[in-house]
This record gives structure tokens, C-alpha cells and sequence, in this order.
């Protein structure tokens, strides 16, 4: 008998297969963003609410996945580990108070989550692109994954942010005791000299969709 947690488990497992947030995944196939939330699952009255063919025929169809690849991820037997559960958020809402620690890890609420393949790593958080300042590697609506526990060295792509909270993707160029150096990914801006003392936290941008 299907379950109602088997299909969107399939629908979160899709998504992770595809490097998107369950709404990423929606807006990828042209529904509503929130179509897949978790918050749709259910009525307000705790009723249990089912995606609908439509929508997963869209899908499908984004994704280039056929039914019968779809029903394979319907179930539990993935196996341990298999996948791990990804905090996610917007890359805009990166720079706002309450989503982090001093040290760069996940806290607070307002996270999305993304099922994903197991990374090794379970303080490793996701960002949804927004916007065309890291065109051409990383576009909008592309997800990024970052690891803040992942050791950092010259030449590696990072999510920076500074004390102001302000946040930015670039490359790593140079690093000393007093300031990095950084490459802009998007070459129509400008280069960045950060003093340490500026800087609230440095992760690596350990994989990005594609």
C-alpha cells in the first residue's frame, strides 16, 4: 500500500538527486515554489495532503526521470546512511542575524532541508542561489553546499561573511594573519581585501549543482 510519507520521500529524494531544495525542484518544473514545502503535507487541521499527479508529471519531466525511476526511490531501503537531511536557505537570507553561530555553523529556525546523498559531513548547510553575481559557474536557482568544518586552502571557491553581514561567494586567492584575498567569481565585479578582523566566518563551497 503506498504511503503518504513514501511518495514525498520520493519527491525529496528527486530533488537530491537533482542537487535542488523540494522547492527548487518545484520551481524547476514551473509550479509554486512552495508546492513541495513541508508545510503543504498537511492540512491546518492535520489532514494529510498528497502532491498531485500533475505536479509529479511536471517533475518528471524537469528531471528527465521516468515513472517507473521514480517509484525505485518510493520506500525506506535506501540503507543507512545514504542520505543525510541538509539544512537549507536562500542565499539573500545568509546575511541576516539568527541563522548562524560565531564559528559559521546552521542554528535557529527558518531552515528548509534538502535530502541528499551522504556527504560525510552533518554541519554541511545548503544555499540557494539568487541573482547573477556568480554567473557563469553558479546561477540563480543553482544550490551550493558548504561545509564549515572543511579545512580551506588558496585557489578553493568560498562563502564568506563579514561581520556587517554582508555574504559573498568567491575564490580564495591569498591568505595571511591580517586579510584574504579574493577572486570574484563573476568577473563583471570587483575583487575583495577582507581584514580578519572583518570577517565573521569563511566556509568551503564544497558542491554545487551544475
Amino acid at each position: 500500500m503506498l504511503k503518504h510519507t513514501d511518495i514525498w520521500r520520493a519527491i525529496d529524494r528527486l530533488a537530491a538527486q537533482s542537487g535542488l531544495s523540494a522547492s527548487g525542484l518545484a520551481r524547476r518544473a514551473g509550479l509554486d515554489p512552495t508546492t513541495f514545502n513541508k508545510s503543504k503535507r498537511t492540512t491546518g487541521d492535520g489532514k494529510l495532503r498528497w502532491p498531485s499527479t500533475e505536479s509529479i508529471s511536471k517533475v518528471l519531466d524537469a528531471t528527465s526521470v521516468s515513472l517507473p525511476d521514480f517509484v525505485s526511490l518510493i520506500g525506506d531501503d535506501a540503507g543507512p546512511g545514504a542520505f543525510q537531511r541538509v539544512p537549507v536557505i536562500g542565499y539573500a537570507q545568509a546575511g541576516s542575524a539568527g541563522y548562524f553561530d560565531d564559528a559559521g555553523f546552521p542554528v535557529g529556525t527558518g531552515w528548509d532541508e534538502l535530502l541528499f546523498p551522504s556527504l560525510g559531513d552533518p554541519q554541511a548547510y545548503a544555499l540557494e542561489i539568487s541573482g547573477d553575481s556568480m554567473e557563469p559557474v553558479y546561477r540563480d536557482g543553482d544550490t551550493i553546499i558548504v561545509s564549515p568544518a572543511a579545512q580551506i586552502r588558496r585557489n578553493d571557491r568560498v562563502v564568506v561573511r563579514t561581520r556587517g553581514g554582508e555574504v559573498m561567494a568567491k575564490q580564495l586567492i591569498r591568505e595571511t594573519a591580517t586579510r584574504i584575498e579574493l577572486l570574484s567569481i563573476n568577473r563583471a565585479h570587483p575583487d575583495r581585501t577582507i581584514q580578519r578582523g572583518d570577517i565573521a566566518w569563511m566556509a568551503r563551497i564544497i558542491w554545487a549543482s551544475q
